[in-house]
C-alpha cells in the first residue's frame, strides 16, 4: 500500500487532456498548405507526391490538394524551389463528408445511391445513433487491409497517455458488440467479403469511420487491380479520418466529432 502511494506522489498524471485542452507538441506534422502567392507552377511538387494528390485544373493556375489521398510524407515541401509548401501542424482533420477533403470533383466507383425513402430512414437512424451513443461507444477495429500504420495508432488510444477510455469509449472483439466499425487499410480483394460480413453482423443503429489514407481513397495503392478506392465503395462512411497514418489525436477527434461531441 504504502509502495502504491510512492508511486502515485513521484509519477504525476500523464494522460493528456485533449481535445478540452489543445494538444501542442513540436513533433505535430499536419497538413501540407500552399502558399499560391509564392508558387511559381513549375509542377515540381505535382511531379513527385506518390499518391497525385496534388491537382492543377486545366488553366494551371489554381493548384490544391486532395487531404483524402495524401499520405503526408512531405515530399512536396522538400522539392518546393520557392517554399511555397510546407507541412502545418494542424491534424484536426476528420469529416463527416469526403468532398471537404478535395479540391478537384470527387468519382466513387459503385456506390449505390438510396432513394429518397431510404434516406429518410436513414435520418431516423443518425438522430436515434447520437442519442443512444452520447455517452457511451463500443467499437470494434477492422483491418482491411492495412500495412498496420493505422492500426498501431488505433492501439495507442488505449495507453495512458491518450486513454480513450476516459470519454466512455471502448473496443470490442466482436462486431455483434459493436456501436463502430473503425476501419483500417484499402479493403483489399481479400477482404471485401469480410468487411461487408462485419458491417452486416454489427447491429443496427451503427457508424462507420474510415482512418488513414488507405481507407479513405485508397491511399499509395489507390488504381490497383487488389484494391478498391476507399471502403465507401463497399460500405457506408459516417467519418473520414486522413493521414498516413493519423495520429491519435486526430483519431480520437473523428471518433468525437461523429457523435457531434466536438465544440467548433
Amino acid at each position: 500500500m504504502l509502495g502504491m502511494i510512492k508511486k502515485i506522489i513521484q509519477y504525476p498524471r500523464v494522460t493528456v487532456s485533449y481535445p478540452k485542452v489543445p494538444f501542442n507538441s513540436p513533433y505535430l506534422t499536419g497538413k501540407p498548405k500552399i502558399n499560391t502567392s509564392l508558387c511559381n507552377r513549375c509542377g515540381a511538387c505535382v511531379a513527385s507526391c506518390p499518391t497525385s494528390a496534388i491537382t492543377v485544373d486545366q488553366t494551371g493556375q489554381n493548384i490544391g490538394i486532395n487531404l483524402d489521398e495524401c499520405i503526408f510524407c512531405s515530399l512536396c515541401e522538400e522539392v518546393c524551389p520557392t517554399k511555397a509548401v510546407w507541412m502545418s501542424i494542424e491534424f484536426e482533420l476528420a469529416e463527416k463528408d469526403r468532398k471537404i477533403l478535395r479540391t478537384s470533383p470527387l468519382i466513387i466507383e459503385e456506390r449505390v445511391v438510396p432513394d429518397e425513402s431510404y434516406q429518410a430512414i436513414g435520418e431516423q437512424v443518425k438522430s436515434k445513433l447520437k442519442k443512444t451513443f452520447g455517452r457511451s461507444l463500443q467499437i470494434r477495429e477492422v483491418d482491411a487491409g492495412s500495412c498496420n500504420g493505422c492500426d498501431y495508432e488505433i492501439n495507442a488510444l488505449n495507453n495512458p497517455f491518450n486513454d480513450l477510455e476516459r470519454f466512455g469509449i471502448h473496443f470490442v472483439a466482436s462486431p455483434r458488440h459493436a456501436d463502430m466499425l473503425l476501419v483500417t487499410g484499402t479493403a483489399c480483394r481479400n477482404m471485401e467479403l469480410a468487411l461487408v460480413k462485419t458491417y452486416n453482423a454489427a447491429p443496427d443503429p451503427k457508424m462507420v469511420v474510415a482512418v488513414g489514407a488507405c481507407a479513405c481513397s485508397g491511399g499509395i495503392f489507390r488504381d490497383s487491380f487488389a484494391t478498391r478506392n476507399g471502403i465507401d465503395c463497399i460500405v457506408p462512411v459516417d467519418v473520414y479520418i486522413p493521414g498516413c497514418p493519423p495520429r491519435p489525436q486526430a483519431i480520437i477527434y473523428g471518433i468525437l466529432k461523429s457523435l457531434d461531441r466536438i465544440k467548433q
